[in-house]
């Protein structure tokens, strides 16, 4: 069960406290948290049974089908009911409680609006679970599709809770007081260091280090434990590299980000692979990381092969939980790689039907963007604001001056240092006009054209070789650009880059086509 809504849209909350009490009258309101139904009794019997009998085929059955389904039936407006009441019927199983706690507060979250209260105990609940698989021993094995919705809407709700708490102006005093009583539920440190030791203690980066000298068997098992042994720490220490790429990025912090998600080899597939949310994730927050840190071609290439891969298997997921949030993702990513072709036009590197999917979706904006007057920067702003991550201040509010909302300020800054970068990059769009028309010009001539003097002409060929370079993560220079040059005796020499054809994709599409021609004359009955 993954939770349905938009995790990245914290703003889709009315998160000022009114909303919350009113909403949480309205849960009290027919709701008795201590009243089990007999199907719910059913659910955590058999639920508890496959856990214990490690059983992971039935585990991901009832964890994404019924729990899905009892959801939609009898729990629509309201919470599941609480722990205290199911505990009885699975032996007052410690562990069983905090996984059926975990997946009470993903269903409050996705269903309803948590009061600030609520938010505190699903921190406690995160903390004393992942405290379990840290310093216990956990003899369970899990479905991948859990342990990673376990990561995600950890880091989700750590999202929610700072945009919860940035909106200031309308706290009551009740919840300042909480607020300043529970200073330390979801503070930061305390998210990045649980998924900090998670990765250290599961050992997952030196398994995966072994497993390229074939020591290890990892993702040929995807991450599964064939030997009697747990799924659980490995696999959450490998989602939580993830996790912690997203939250670098909510902080704005891309350089440590990426260096967080490099154990893992993205350019392969992987266990991240084997669940559709986790690749998702992955590759939209590596693309958007990339993008910002310049390394436009390298987000382009990743943007392009998730693309295609969803473009062709969307139709598979329509029945899933998740398959709105792919889609939002998916018209998000659109978004990311039209701004990264328009600061670095290197269509080639995108496949045929996503070219033609962002044509349709973005062509006009696209040519509006290349041209850098008002409207161009109008449309990077809107563009930017509608694919980025919901960016988060970390720190607690000053609770001593008047109140104010700061849950805007680190996209406000975010957004200021992206379009500081495309007011640098209108310089370029002039040169790279001249370079594709000349082979060989001299550098008096090109200043000629450009309407200004040669020391000046320099300063700007200088500028377009710097933001048309960029440093990757192994700290080598890479070039992003569609058009290079390099000066020789006062003549500057343009080159080129070329690729080869590729005529397996358009050979591919046509033979697809006639196989379908050919079925639909089969299907007709001559007379």
């Amino acid at each position: 069960m993954a939770a349905s809504y938009d995790y990245d849209d914290a703003a889709g909350y009315d998160d000022n406290g009114g909303g919350h009490r009113q909403e949480q009258q309205g849960q009290d309101q027919g709701y008795d948290p201590n009243f089990v139904p007999d199907s719910v009794k059913t659910f955590v019997v058999h639920l508890y049974r496959h856990i214990r009998e490690k059983n992971v085929y039935e585990i991901h059955q009832m964890y994404e089908g019924s729990f899905q389904k009892l959801s939609d039936r009898m729990f629509k407006e309201s919470p599941w009911p609480s722990v205290d009441a199911v505990a009885p019927y699975v032996d007052n199983d410690h562990v069983f409680c905090l996984l059926y706690r975990e997946m009470w507060f993903r269903h409050l979250y996705a269903r309803l609006s948590p009061t600030l209260r609520q938010r505190i105990d699903s921190w406690d609940n995160y903390c004393s679970l992942f405290q379990v698989v840290l310093h216990g021993v956990v003899n369970m094995q899990l479905p991948n599709q859990w342990l990673w919705d376990m990561v995600d809407e950890f880091v989700y709700q750590f999202q929610s809770f700072c945009q919860y708490r940035a909106k200031m102006k309308s706290k009551t005093e009740q919840e300042i007081t909480l607020l300043r009583q529970y200073d330390q539920a979801w503070n930061v440190y305390g998210v990045l260091n649980y998924l900090q030791a998670l990765v250290e203690k599961s050992m997952i980066i030196q398994i995966l280090e072994q497993e390229k000298e074939g020591l290890e068997q990892f993702t040929a098992t995807d991450g599964y434990d064939y030997n009697g042994g747990s799924n659980v720490l490995k696999v959450l220490g490998y989602f939580s590299m993830v996790g912690l790429l997203r939250v670098h990025c909510l902080l704005g912090d891309y350089h440590t980000g990426l260096k967080c998600l490099q154990p893992i080899d993205i350019s392969q597939s992987g266990v991240y692979t084997s669940v559709i949310g986790s690749h998702i994730t992955t590759i939209y927050h590596y693309g958007f990381a990339n993008l910002m840190l310049r390394r436009y071609v390298e987000a382009i290439r990743e943007f392009n092969k998730i693309l295609l891969y969803i473009y062709k298997t969307k139709n598979f997921h329509q029945k899933s939980p998740q398959y709105e949030q792919i889609l939002k993702k998916n018209e998000q990513m659109y978004a990311l790689l039209a701004i990264s072709l328009s600061l670095c036009p290197q269509v080639k590197l995108v496949e045929e039907n996503v070219n033609s999917q962002l044509r349709e979706k973005y062509g006009e904006k696209m040519i509006r963007m290349q041209r850098y007057d008002d409207e161009a920067y109008s449309m990077y702003d809107e563009l930017f604001s509608y694919a980025c991550p919901k960016f988060i201040t970390p720190s607690a509010p000053i609770y001593e001056e008047p109140l104010v909302n700061y849950n805007q300020d680190a996209y406000r800054l975010q957004l200021k240092l992206f379009l500081y970068e495309v007011k640098q990059q209108q310089l370029l769009s002039g040169v790279r006009t001249f370079l594709k028309l000349y082979s060989t010009i001299s550098l008096g001539k090109l200043a000629t054209y450009m309407e200004v003097d040669e020391p000046t002409l320099r300063t700007i060929l200088m500028t377009y070789k710097h933001k048309t370079h960029a440093v990757d993560s192994d700290g080598k220079i890479i070039s992003n650009a569609d058009v290079d040059f390099y000066i020789n005796d006062d003549m500057l020499h343009v080159v080129e880059s070329t690729s080869a054809k590729r005529y397996g994709d358009y050979f591919i599409r046509q033979i697809v086509k006639l196989e379908e021609m050919i079925n639909d004359m089969d299907r007709v009955k001559l007379e």
